[in-house]
Protein backbone atom coordinates (compact mmCIF):
# COMPACT_ATOMS: atom_id res chain seq x y z
CA UNK A 1 0.00 0.00 0.00
CA UNK A 2 2.87 2.58 0.73
CA UNK A 3 4.09 1.99 -2.97
CA UNK A 4 1.15 2.99 -4.09
CA UNK A 5 0.50 5.92 -2.03
CA UNK A 6 4.03 6.96 -3.02
CA UNK A 7 3.57 6.36 -6.98
CA UNK A 8 0.40 8.11 -6.59
CA UNK A 9 2.19 11.52 -4.21
CA UNK A 10 4.83 11.27 -7.21
CA UNK A 11 2.99 11.58 -10.49
CA UNK A 12 0.39 14.28 -8.85
CA UNK A 13 3.55 16.39 -7.88
CA UNK A 14 5.49 15.69 -11.53
CA UNK A 15 1.69 16.72 -12.60
CA UNK A 16 1.61 19.26 -10.57
CA UNK A 17 5.06 20.71 -11.61
CA UNK A 18 4.25 20.24 -15.27
CA UNK A 19 1.12 22.19 -15.29
CA UNK A 20 2.55 25.07 -13.11
CA UNK A 21 5.24 25.60 -16.16
CA UNK A 22 3.13 25.73 -18.75
CA UNK A 23 2.46 29.02 -20.31
CA UNK A 24 -1.63 29.59 -20.10
CA UNK A 25 -2.75 30.47 -16.56
CA UNK A 26 -5.38 27.64 -16.38
CA UNK A 27 -3.00 25.02 -16.78
CA UNK A 28 -1.12 26.90 -13.98
CA UNK A 29 -4.73 27.11 -11.22
CA UNK A 30 -4.76 23.21 -12.66
CA UNK A 31 -0.90 22.87 -11.63
CA UNK A 32 -1.57 24.44 -8.07
CA UNK A 33 -4.55 22.15 -7.64
CA UNK A 34 -2.66 19.03 -7.72
CA UNK A 35 0.02 20.26 -6.18
CA UNK A 36 -2.14 20.73 -3.26
CA UNK A 37 -3.83 17.73 -3.16
CA UNK A 38 -0.21 16.19 -3.28
CA UNK A 39 0.79 18.02 -0.03
CA UNK A 40 -2.69 16.71 1.38
CA UNK A 41 -1.78 13.40 0.74
CA UNK A 42 1.57 13.61 2.19
CA UNK A 43 -0.15 15.52 5.53
CA UNK A 44 -2.46 12.62 5.59
CA UNK A 45 0.40 9.84 5.38
CA UNK A 46 2.20 11.17 8.44
CA UNK A 47 -0.66 9.97 10.87
CA UNK A 48 0.57 6.59 9.74
CA UNK A 49 -1.35 4.67 7.21
CA UNK A 50 -3.84 1.94 8.31
CA UNK A 51 -6.77 0.66 7.10
CA UNK A 52 -8.25 -1.14 10.54
CA UNK A 53 -7.74 1.78 13.28
CA UNK A 54 -9.59 4.13 14.63
CA UNK A 55 -8.55 7.58 15.01
CA UNK A 56 -8.66 8.01 18.94
CA UNK A 57 -10.26 5.13 20.55
CA UNK A 58 -8.29 2.30 21.39
CA UNK A 59 -4.49 1.06 22.77
CA UNK A 60 -2.13 4.71 22.00
CA UNK A 61 0.02 2.18 20.02
CA UNK A 62 -2.73 1.20 17.82
CA UNK A 63 -4.62 3.99 16.88
CA UNK A 64 -3.81 7.47 14.21
CA UNK A 65 -2.89 10.50 14.43
CA UNK A 66 -5.46 12.75 14.57
CA UNK A 67 -3.16 15.85 14.01
CA UNK A 68 -2.43 15.59 10.25
CA UNK A 69 -5.95 14.59 10.08
CA UNK A 70 -7.41 18.51 11.18
CA UNK A 71 -3.86 19.70 9.05
CA UNK A 72 -5.66 18.20 5.70
CA UNK A 73 -9.01 18.88 6.49
CA UNK A 74 -7.93 22.78 7.32
CA UNK A 75 -5.37 22.55 4.00
CA UNK A 76 -8.57 21.39 1.95
CA UNK A 77 -10.48 24.20 3.13
CA UNK A 78 -7.44 27.18 2.47
CA UNK A 79 -6.68 25.42 -0.82
CA UNK A 80 -9.95 25.38 -2.14
CA UNK A 81 -10.27 29.34 -1.44
CA UNK A 82 -6.80 29.51 -3.19
CA UNK A 83 -8.46 27.56 -6.26
CA UNK A 84 -11.49 29.82 -6.37
CA UNK A 85 -9.51 32.94 -5.82
CA UNK A 86 -6.80 32.05 -8.96
CA UNK A 87 -9.61 31.22 -11.12
CA UNK A 88 -11.23 34.86 -10.27
CA UNK A 89 -7.85 36.55 -10.54
CA UNK A 90 -7.68 34.76 -13.95
CA UNK A 91 -10.72 34.97 -15.63
CA UNK A 92 -10.62 39.24 -14.44
CA UNK A 93 -7.09 39.16 -16.33
CA UNK A 94 -8.35 37.16 -19.84
CA UNK A 95 -10.99 39.75 -19.72
CA UNK A 96 -8.63 42.53 -19.36
CA UNK A 97 -6.18 41.27 -21.82
CA UNK A 98 -8.29 39.49 -23.68
CA UNK A 99 -6.38 35.91 -23.65
CA UNK A 100 -5.22 33.69 -20.95
CA UNK A 101 -1.29 33.53 -21.65
CA UNK A 102 0.63 34.06 -18.21
CA UNK A 103 2.88 36.71 -19.40
CA UNK A 104 -0.32 38.82 -20.94
CA UNK A 105 1.11 38.25 -24.21
CA UNK A 106 -0.52 36.08 -27.47
CA UNK A 107 2.61 33.77 -28.50
CA UNK A 108 0.52 33.46 -31.71
CA UNK A 109 0.32 37.69 -32.52
CA UNK A 110 3.05 38.82 -34.56
CA UNK A 111 5.57 41.46 -32.62
CA UNK A 112 6.54 44.68 -34.47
Amino acid sequence: MELLYSITLGILTACGVYLLLRARTFSVILGLTLLSHAVNLFLFSMGRLRTDSPALIGVVSEHADPLPQALVLTAIVIGFAMTAFTVVLALKAAVELRNDHVDGENPDEDRP
